[in-house]
């Protein structure tokens, strides 16, 4: 059975969300509630935050990208949790315009699925009883989906939470707390979202203030009440195929974007996970029959990875004998040459004839089906995988075999195709922009 939660979104991305959720997720915490946080759609920096918050590891939940069983699944790991919180992502019914897997990648999927009604952040700026026709067209337009309430956020005074209320009231539409204005709780933000959850040092005081300033301003046993399920079709639980037995997997600030629903299905297969830090200048473990290199910042630490001899030498003596993959960060650091954003150049591992660059940055974003021409570790040439994009990297050079025949949601060719090099002693180095999701039906 699926817990009883709640969905916490919004008409767009910026109005509080984040905000909202990891206060309440600290201040149920702090009731001695256990809280199962999700992430709807494929973001890879929220999750952490929610852990942090909750002391539960928070997993993405994706419409485009996995099936219902697989979802239904994730939901129903959460089986011991005395409330769900699922924070959406951009608007309520934002996805793509094709249907994945399960829908188009949209919050509204997700709430729809598991029957948790969902509660609207509404930034109130510059309107008052306006807002309310917001809130209404969002209660309208899919019936499938519940609206409990809404809360306001960025209330400005007592006389304008007091005008937007009498305007949420006339129109039926409940509101479960009003935030005022406070730029105090805020997260530090850079290129690709928020600043790292692990590198804040002042991360649990914030939320300790994020509880606080919820709790004051939020109606929490409302919330709680108006928690609600959907029964799930049974499942036996979806199979994840691991990279290998023991699996070394590179993990510090410069990479750190895997989704946690991946590795927890690695080591339900059996894989142990053997972690290892190149900015810590440390290679690959010998012992491991794969290397994953996940996506992250290495163009903030370049100069560092450069560096790192220990960590490029064994990282090439691995390849020549293993798989070794990496994703985005990790496929860059791959590379020959990785040039920052000030134009200086960096030496990377020099497994590919690959030449990345942050110079002039463009923005590369959206879902991906990629179509293996070439094996990476756990999945056979063939295999098609969901997964998704998001970096400001340009290629100035790329030589090697491509790895996958790669579209977007919307089945348009996308260039880059990741590369695929088999090394001397029989190993093979495969690397991509996207970071997997799922296998695809």
């Amino acid at each position: 059975m699926i817990p009883p939660g709640l969905v916490i979104s919004a008409p767009a991305s910026g109005t509080g969300k984040t905000t909202l959720m990891l206060g309440l997720l600290a201040a149920f915490r702090a009731q001695g509630l256990a809280v199962q946080p999700f992430k709807s759609g494929p973001d890879y920096i929220d999750p952490a935050f929610h852990t942090a918050a909750s002391g539960r590891a928070s997993f993405n939940l994706d419409s485009w990208a996995m099936t219902s069983s697989h979802l239904a699944s994730l939901m129903q790991a959460a089986d011991d949790a005395d409330l769900v919180l699922a924070e959406g992502s951009m608007g309520l019914f934002d996805g793509v315009a094709t249907v994945g897997e399960t829908g188009t990648g949209a919050s509204a999927d997700i709430a729809a699925l598991a029957g948790w009604p969902v509660v609207l952040v509404l930034d109130i700026s510059g309107q008052a009883q306006s807002a309310a026709a917001t809130a209404l067209g969002f209660a309208a337009l899919r019936k499938d989906v519940t609206l409990a309430g809404v809360v306001l956020n960025r209330v400005a005074s007592p006389r304008h939470e007091a005008l937007t209320r009498a305007g949420m009231e006339a129109a039926g539409i409940r509101v479960l707390g009003a935030l005022p204005r406070q730029q105090s709780v805020a997260l530090p933000e850079r290129h690709l979202g928020l600043v790292q959850a692990e590198e804040q040092p002042r991360l649990a005081q914030t939320l300790s203030e994020m509880a606080s300033f919820v709790s004051a301003h939020v109606d929490l046993t409302a919330l709680r009440a108006i928690a609600a399920r959907r029964s799930a079709p049974e499942t036996a639980g979806i199979k994840i195929s691991p990279p290998g037995n023991r699996v070394a997997l590179a993990r510090d600030a410069a990479f750190s974007f895997i989704y946690p629903h991946l590795l927890a299905g690695w080591r339900a297969a059996g894989a142990e996970i053997l972690p290892f830090s190149p900015l810590a200048n440390e290679a690959p473990d010998a012992s491991a029959d794969a290397c994953w290199l996940p996506g992250g910042y290495p163009e903030l630490h370049a100069g560092k990875l450069a560096a790192a001899s220990r960590f490029r030498s064994g990282l090439k003596t691995f390849a020549e004998t293993r798989p070794v993959h990496g994703e985005c960060g990790g496929y860059m650091a791959m590379g020959e040459c990785l040039v920052d954003a000030s134009g200086t150049r960096h030496e990377m591992a020099g497994l590919f004839r690959l030449t990345t660059s942050f110079e002039k940055r463009r923005m590369h974003l959206g879902y991906r089906l990629a179509t293996l021409a070439s094996p990476i570790p756990g999945h056979a040439a063939g295999t098609r995988l969901r997964g998704h994009e998001f970096h400001y990297a340009s290629i100035l050079e790329h030589n090697d075999t491509p790895l996958a025949d790669v579209v977007d949601a919307s089945g348009a060719a996308v260039p880059e195709t990741g590369s695929s090099k088999i090394l001397g002693g029989g190993g093979r180095a495969t690397g991509s922009f996207f970071h997997m999701i799922a296998e695809a039906t």
